[in-house]
């Protein structure tokens, strides 16, 4: 059975930093790419970022680009995004995602099939 648990969201200050983590089981994570995605209130699921199976490339929603950092430990089935500068309108749940299909030019949650519950984020003014 695949599972994805992401773990480490919060409330945090304008300017203040969280590092989310979503931790696999069930699956062959080095053959999966894993993307991160965030629904705010009222608004629909956004890609946020992305890293392929070999950690050699990855991609970034411009509204994350500079402040927002994705890796991967293939040894421990594990991926995080490292998030800095946070902004009000990062506040969103959080889901990772995991897919055999790739590409560095655009973030889909189409191309996901394995996802997880999320974890929220909330950024105070």
């Amino acid at each position: 059975q695949v599972r994805l648990v992401e773990s480490g969201g919060g409330l945090v200050q304008a300017g203040g930093s969280l590092n989310l983590s979503c931790t696999t089981s069930g699956l062959e994570f080095n053959d999966y790419a894993v993307g991160w995605f965030r629904q705010g209130p009222g608004k629909e699921r956004e890609g946020v970022a992305s890293i392929n199976w070999s950690v050699s490339s990855t991609y970034y929603a411009d509204s994350v680009k500079g402040r927002f950092t994705i890796s991967r430990d293939n040894g421990k089935s594990i991926a995080y995004l490292q998030m800095n500068s946070l902004k009000p309108e990062d506040t969103a749940m959080y889901y990772c995602a995991a897919s055999r299909y790739y590409t560095p030019w655009t973030l889909r949650a189409s191309d996901f099939g394995h996802w997880g519950q999320g974890t929220q984020v909330t950024v105070a003014s």
